[in-house]
C-alpha cells in the first residue's frame, strides 16, 4: 500500500504550519517582542493562527494515517485531505485579515472534514469487527 494522500497531507499542512510560524517570528522581530504578544493585535492574531493550525493539523494527520491503515479508498482520502487543507488555508487567511465570514466557513469545513474522517474510521472499525 502506498500512502500518497498521507504524504501529501503532511507536506502541504506542514508547509502551512511552518509559514504561520515564520509569520509569528516575523512579527516578533518587527515589533521587538520576545515573549507573549506584547499587547499587539497583529501579534495576537499571528500566534492564534499558528496555534489553531497546530491544534487541528496534528489531530487530523492521525485521522488520515488511521484511514490509510484502514484501507480507505483513494477517493475518500483525497476528498478529506483536499477539503481539510483548503479549509486550513482559508482559516489562516481569515485569522490574519480579520475576515470573519471566511473564518466561519473555514471552521465549518475543518470540522466537517474532521467529523467525516472520524465517522469513516468508526465504520471501518465496525466492518473489521463484524467481518
Amino acid at each position: 500500500m502506498t500512502h500518497y494522500w498521507f504524504i501529501l497531507y503532511v507536506a502541504l499542512n506542514a508547509l502551512i504550519v511552518t509559514l504561520l510560524a515564520l509569520n509569528v517570528s516575523r512579527n516578533r522581530i518587527r515589533h521587538r517582542i520576545s515573549n507573549g504578544d506584547g499587547g499587539k493585535l497583529e501579534m495576537k492574531a499571528a500566534i492564534r493562527a499558528h496555534g489553531n493550525a497546530v491544534e487541528h493539523v496534528t489531530v487530523f494527520g492521525l485521522v488520515v494515517l488511521a484511514l490509510e491503515f484502514a484501507s480507505a479508498s483513494a477517493t475518500v482520502l483525497g476528498a478529506l485531505v483536499l477539503a481539510f487543507t483548503v479549509s486550513r488555508l482559508m482559516h489562516a487567511a481569515s485569522m490574519l485579515t480579520s475576515a470573519f465570514n471566511l473564518r466561519r466557513a473555514a471552521a465549518g469545513l475543518t470540522y466537517l472534514a474532521e467529523v467525516l474522517g472520524c465517522l469513516w474510521l468508526v465504520v471501518a472499525l465496525l466492518g473489521l469487527c463484524f467481518a
